[in-house]
């Protein structure tokens, strides 16, 4: 005889999973009746009109008003109320902090970013980081969870990053004894590449079909996010897919902090480019004083200007981010690839490189089968990354979230 205990978890399990599966498919469809709801998902009418009556209740979902339904009968429409619940979101980039505020359907509300981030001043950078978060909070109560992007390789169990190129003192950093229980809303800690896959899942509608995504970082760092049939890859630690620290050259190559040589970031990562501005001497004036972000977008400018120099730098560094999609497509067979971050504002120059190369050395059936693009996102993909990350816990299990609000 089954246990009543057992037995109300799982009706309780089930209906929980239930929930989310109607709130995702508001969330990729628009609006719906109920009855294309029951049928897309195999539920039955009456499930689906008491699911959506307790999500109504909660304010989650809304009525529309009538559409036009089978058979000519009118329907009432059912969307998700996107605007009705907030999350922030906070991207760490060794050198760069930004925080933003973004509603449900990841439209940036606010954002903002700390000041420069220093080995020395990583102490007073979280400080400022509970301060922001903070007021944020006590001024909108309809946060719901904060999602946080990290650089990898982030070890999701410890709460920490094995390495962070150019800037070790993150490394000493314990995200989630640091923030997990710092505010009122749940706080959800992931892999900044990985981040982003989620951005580009949950916020193009181009990507929403996609069965495989591979979101490819190219920032103050290299990183790669991998989704597979709705889930992300994250390995047993959280480090699966650490594409930054994958060695293209073992013989000759330059030394990495993680302790390899030849790691693809160390090639065409935004630390990268604006180190060979600053070996070209006097390509871009006082390029040793810009931030990684500021000398990357003035050459990137001055390439599609017209300056050979310039231009030559994007390509070398574009070759290597090509080199990098090969690895990738011979690892992860995904049906697109989206590069973003600061190295996608070089633009055509670098993906028409990324083309050629990937047309050479890779074999035809999977190159053809293939897209890389550049990413569309209006917001930085791994700050709406974060928030991305707080929005998808929100979608899996709402009843968290709405039970405590």
């Amino acid at each position: 005889m089954a246990d009543n205990g057992t037995t109300a978890t799982s009706i309780a399990s089930v209906s929980e999973a239930n929930r989310s599966r109607i709130m995702r498919h508001l969330y990729r469809n628009g609006v719906c009746s109920r009855a294309q709801i029951a049928e897309a998902l195999s539920l039955t009418p009456a499930a689906v009109t008491k699911i959506t009556a307790r999500l109504i209740e909660t304010g989650v979902i809304r009525e529309t008003g009538g559409m036009e339904g089978r058979k000519n009968r009118r329907s009432i429409g059912l969307g998700l109320n996107v605007g009705s619940f907030h999350v922030v979101g906070v991207k760490f980039a060794r050198s760069i902090v930004q925080i933003g505020l973004f509603d449900l359907a990841g439209t940036p509300l606010d954002v903002r970013e700390i000041d420069k981030v220093t080995e020395e001043t990583i102490p007073a950078t979280l400080a400022a980081i509970h301060r922001a978060v903070g007021d944020m909070l006590a001024s909108d109560a309809a946060i719901v969870a904060v999602g946080m992007a990290v650089p990898g390789p982030y070890l999701k169990d410890s709460g920490r990053t094995a390495v962070v190129s150019s800037m070790q003192g993150w490394k000493q950093v314990n995200f989630l004894d640091e923030f997990a229980h710092a505010f009122r809303v749940p706080v959800f800690v992931e892999q900044d590449a990985r981040a982003g896959a989620l951005a580009q899942c949950l916020f193009d509608p181009d990507n929403a079909g996609a069965d495989s995504l591979a979101y490819y970082l190219i920032g103050e760092g290299v990183g790669l996010g991998v989704v597979e049939r709705g889930r992300i890859i994250d390995g047993h630690l959280g480090a699966a897919s650490e594409l930054g620290h994958v060695s293209v050259d073992v013989v000759n190559g330059l030394p990495c902090e993680c302790g390899n040589v030849g790691c693809l970031e160390r090639y065409c990562s935004a630390t990268a480019i604006h180190r060979m501005i600053v070996e070209d001497g006097g390509l871009i004036d006082g390029a040793a004083r810009l931030t990684h972000a500021q000398a990357c977008r003035e050459l990137f400018a001055m390439a599609a200007g017209g300056d050979a120099r310039a231009a030559a730098i994007v390509r070398r560094a574009a070759r290597y981010v090509a080199f990098g999609c090969v690895t990738i497509i011979n690892m992860f067979n995904p049906q697109r690839i989206v590069i973003g971050d600061i190295g996608a504002a070089a633009g055509d120059l670098l993906l028409d490189v990324v083309h050629e190369t990937v047309d050479r050395h890779v074999l035809p059936e999977l190159n053809e089968s293939t897209s890389i693009t550049l990413s569309s996102l209006p917001s930085d993909a791994a700050l709406g990354g974060a928030a991305a990350v707080a929005i998808d816990r929100f979608l899996e299990q709402p009843s968290a979230f709405l039970e405590s609000a």
